[in-house]
């Protein structure tokens, strides 16, 4: 973590953990996936630190945050996200989330385009039919195995499944595994966590939007038929579709996921000299 804050706020409720990288500079916050947690975005963000204040929150139920017994719809995922924002006193920041973080951050700027500045969304769960059952016990497995097993030993299992993955990635996945909440299993498990409603979420955003695919064929969630879609409903939508990689787009296409995000953002003058001078 280096020189990284870590604190805690109380945001909808319940207490938030966090991570923040500071400093005088535009406002990043990025939101994790499922049984991840804030800082599975390390290595990311080491690459963005020196233009941006990034602020990385553990979602209720993962992490060091409070795990409720109920409230883990994506309605209470965004609500938790705007309150955080609220509480920090957090001015316009960009947003950006993966999967279960991007349903979220699709869901907050649809409902408060006051509230961000543009967004990226990393392989969202946009399906077409629903979520199949097969993409959520495996989740529960890993995350009941890492419980009573070492850290050691959950990397080298997660090691068999991901061998492109950087050795960065390993220790804070394996450490996030450790702390999903029971609550938030169950609530996966009855699918209250995946969002059904993404096409009339895109028809209301209006900020800009970056949206980074890749292949289904690798475990992508993002078809080019639901991506084509999104950019019908949302002719403004940048689209970027990075080659090669799964669902996890940065762990497996690194390079290419941070020039995404780095064009996006200078796109929008997030994080450049115009942006300063105007603020």
């Amino acid at each position: 973590m280096a020189d990284w804050f870590s604190g805690d706020v109380t945001a909808n409720g319940i207490r938030m953990h966090y991570y923040r990288t500071g400093g005088d500079k535009p406002q990043l916050v990025l939101s994790h996936g499922a049984t991840d947690d804030g800082l599975c975005w390390t290595r990311v963000v080491r690459v963005l630190e020196n233009d941006f204040d990034v602020i990385m929150p553990d979602a209720r139920g993962h992490g060091l945050s409070e795990a409720p017994d109920t409230g883990y719809t994506t309605a209470d995922h965004a609500a938790d996200l705007v309150d955080f924002i609220r509480v920090l006193g957090l001015s316009r920041p960009a947003l950006g989330g993966h999967s279960m973080g991007a349903a979220t951050t699709l869901r907050v700027v649809a409902e408060r385009a006051d509230l961000a500045s543009c967004a990226i969304l990393e392989d969202p769960p946009m399906w077409t039919s629903g979520p199949p059952m097969n993409r959520r016990s495996p989740m529960r497995q890993v995350v009941q195995d890492a419980r009573v097993n070492d850290i050691a030993t959950t990397i080298a299992r997660g090691r068999e499944e991901s061998p492109s993955w950087s050795d960065e990635e390993w220790q804070p996945w394996a450490g996030a595994k450790q702390h999903v909440s029971e609550q938030f299993l169950n609530a996966l498990s009855s699918g209250s966590v995946i969002p059904q409603d993404w096409r009339e979420q895109f028809a209301r955003v209006r900020v800009p939007l970056l949206l980074i695919t890749s292949d289904p064929d690798r475990g992508g969630i993002v078809t080019p038929e639901a991506a084509a879609e999104a950019q019908r409903i949302l002719p403004d939508l940048k689209l970027v579709r990075l080659e090669g990689a799964g669902h996890n787009i940065r762990r497996e296409q690194f390079d290419g996921f941070v020039e995404a995000v780095r064009a996006f953002l200078a796109a929008q003058h997030v994080g450049t000299p115009q942006a300063t001078t105007s603020a």
